[in-house]
């Protein structure tokens, strides 16, 4: 194989969730797309590259900083969504459920891998609380083990701030069957659940 096409697959392959098979789809492609659209995608990643930073605030990606999730005026910045990374604000942000402020931690606590509150946002989160007094801070972290931990690590840390502290709730997904789901899903919602 020509050396440029190998080389492209095997940088395509770096990416998370890409193997070497879908690293050559999308070389191939790229090679039977006009030119300008490949001139297009590589001006575009360095843009990112050039242009997209960390708030300084809410440690979300920016291109302006502060960003305009920390200055929109029309935001609740009584409300602070705390989540671990800046996709997770994205996912969020898709829902157009949320009208609050953000707070990116950077990661979750995981001392498996070398990573404690030390290594993470959680300083600057509460400086920010004691700056801005926001009434709730949501927990919007995976629920999986080193979310539960940074979930709990965060609540007792910022609870005695006198800031309310809530979890986003766990249940059945939209359309889901009861018995397609598992146990600890199952457990959850029971917890979670609501009065109608």
């Amino acid at each position: 194989m020509a050396g440029p096409v190998a080389a492209l697959i095997n940088e395509f392959s770096k990416l998370p969730t890409v193997g070497p098979k879908t690293a050559a789809r999308l070389v191939f492609y790229l090679l039977n797309r006009p030119r300008h659209e490949a001139q297009s995608l590589a001006e575009a990643i360095l843009r990112v590259k050039d242009r997209v930073r960390f708030c300084s605030v809410c440690h979300c990606l920016t291109e302006s900083d502060p960003c305009d999730l920390c200055t929109d005026p029309d935001r609740d910045a009584a409300t602070i969504c705390v989540v671990a990374e800046a996709k997770d604000v994205y996912a969020i942000e898709r829902t157009g459920a949320f009208k609050g402020r953000y707070h990116v931690l950077g990661g979750l606590i995981s001392p498996m891998d070398g990573i404690g509150p030390a290594q993470l946002h959680v300083k600057e989160l509460v400086e920010r609380i004691g700056q801005q007094s926001p009434h709730e801070l949501i927990i919007a972290t995976n629920p999986n083990a080193e979310g539960e931990a940074t979930a709990l690590y965060l609540s007792r840390l910022l609870q005695p701030l006198g800031t309310k502290v809530t979890r986003l709730a766990y249940g059945l997904p939209i359309g889901g069957d009861l018995d397609y789901a598992d146990e600890v899903t199952l457990a959850k919602a029971l917890e979670g659940r609501t009065t109608l």
